[in-house]
């Protein structure tokens, strides 16, 4: 290989940053001032050097390069002088391998440089004979530079050593490659045993749960028999059920229309019967009309015999005025049942001369029981003023304890209002006012007390809840 073939491809771009040296400059740097000898004849073409050879004749000259004067170093060169080492050999490399060829005064320069630096290795390559342990590659490249006899010959025994070594590290790198591939086929082997041992147990494994799975689907399947027979069985029960079903349904059909046909003769019964009844109700109807218009015209002649002057006062208010529990006739049953119902109360009060008797706070607390005592009263003795007034009837309202109430306003027309006195309470006032009351007079009491109502049932009067009032009040 020339010296002067790149050693790098990187180097075609970097190196163009040293100029190429014009004919004239080299000229003028081969012909210095020092006269040789005559001119031998024409050159000899130049060795073709190995790589690593060129390489380290390229780096020993960049090494010495800063070291020669400034008038030595050819003008091309100049300039990679200035280069760090690092990067003198690898972008000066192209110029200072073509200066070396082309400059024999620059080479003999640079290699009295380089053997000094070289040492003894550098005198045994002047004197034409290298060192049996010395590098070929060095030798080589120090015979190049300083040209002694037979030094082609080194550079040859040097290639053929560079050779010989490289063959030497591809046969190592070869044997290095078959230890690492036998490694990793120990290596694999090693794997692929465990990985056989995984797959052997694996394979147990799924063996023994195969035998598992086959016994579940052996009792799977004896299941299902004994579910499809048991399914057998089931479908012949309901193919029986569903006969006795279809009879029965037919049975009850024809009852059905066995019922109809007597329904339909009961309805033509009825309705005979309902004819009968109209024409006998018809009958009654004239019978009490007639009944009713002999019980009053022989009230009138009672009334005219007796010559009854009008009364001035009602049994109530005899009782307002005495404390006397004389005797009086009670009836022997009840005329009404405890009700809350304020319809029923409208249906009392519309018998003829009734007398409505009020428990007053019994109802005021449970209708205006957020209200005072006196708002309480009022409240209730006007509503009362309003049922005297629309339904004409006597209104009695007892309250407890006289003694302390104080400047009572007078009550509306039709409405009494009694407070017991001092020991009595209420209750039993409304007691001797039911007692006053002639057999046959309707009197309603309204108390939610249980005692008062069952006190004035026994005495013939019609006992209601306080909640009827309220409601009737209400409405109002």
């Amino acid at each position: 290989m020339p010296l002067t073939e790149p050693h790098d491809d990187n180097l075609r771009q970097e190196e163009q940053v040293v100029a190429v040296p014009a004919a004239g400059d080299s000229a003028a740097a081969g012909s210095g001032t020092d006269t040789g000898p005559a001119d031998p004849g024409p050159p000899e073409p130049e060795p073709s050097l190995p790589e690593p050879v060129r390489q380290r004749i390229v780096s020993l000259t960049a090494a010495v390069l800063p070291g020669l004067p400034a008038d030595e170093v050819p003008v091309p060169l100049r300039r990679v002088a200035k280069f760090a080492p690092n990067r003198r050999a690898r972008l000066g490399a192209r110029a200072i391998a073509a200066q070396l060829a082309a400059d024999p005064l620059f080479r003999q320069r640079a290699t009295a440089r380089v053997l000094a630096d070289a040492g003894d290795l550098g005198a045994a390559v002047v004197q034409g004979t290298a060192p049996a342990a010395a590098d070929p590659v060095e030798v080589a490249a120090l015979a190049y530079l300083a040209r002694p006899p037979g030094w082609r010959e080194l550079i040859e025994a040097s290639g053929a050593a560079v050779r010989a070594e490289a063959d030497t590290a591809v046969v190592a790198e070869l044997v290095r490659q078959a230890e690492q591939r036998a490694t990793r086929a120990e290596h694999d082997r090693a794997v692929a045993r465990v990985e056989a041992d995984k797959l052997r147990d694996e394979l147990a494994r799924v063996r023994e749960e195969l035998g598992q799975l086959r016994e579940e689907a052996r009792q799977l399947a004896r299941t299902l028999r004994e579910s499809q027979a048991r399914e057998r069985r089931a479908n012949e029960l309901l193919a029986t059920e569903r006969g006795r079903a279809n009879r029965a349904a037919s049975d009850a059909d024809a009852e059905l229309r066995r019922v109809r046909a007597r329904l339909a003769e009961a309805e033509a019964v009825a309705g005979a019967a309902r004819s009968s009844a109209k024409e006998a109700r018809s009958v009654d109807d004239a019978r009490l009309w007639l009944l009713l218009e002999t019980i009053g015209q022989a009230a009138v002649g009672l009334r005219r015999e007796l010559a009854l002057d009008p009364v001035d006062k009602l049994p109530a208010d005899f009782v307002a005025d005495s404390f006397t529990d004389s005797p009086t006739a009670t009836a022997a049953v009840a005329r009404a049942q405890d009700t809350d119902d304020p319809g029923r109360l409208d249906q009392l009060l519309a018998l003829p001369r009734a007398h409505l008797v009020v428990d007053g706070y019994n109802v005021t607390k449970r209708g205006f029981g957020d209200m005072s005592l006196e708002q309480q009263r009022k409240r209730l003795i006007s509503g009362l003023g309003g049922i005297a007034a629309q339904t004409g009837d006597e209104v009695t309202v007892v309250f407890d304890g006289a003694e302390r109430v104080h400047g009572l306003p007078p009550a509306p027309r039709g409405v009494r209002v009694l407070f017991s006195r001092k020991g009595e309470t209420a209750d039993e006032l409304i007691r001797r006012l039911v007692r006053a009351e002639p057999p046959g007079r309707p009197v309603v009491v309204v108390s939610s007390d249980r005692e008062v109502a069952d006190g004035v049932r026994r005495h013939g009067a019609y006992p209601l809840g306080a909640d009827s009032l309220v409601r009737r009040l209400s409405r109002s």
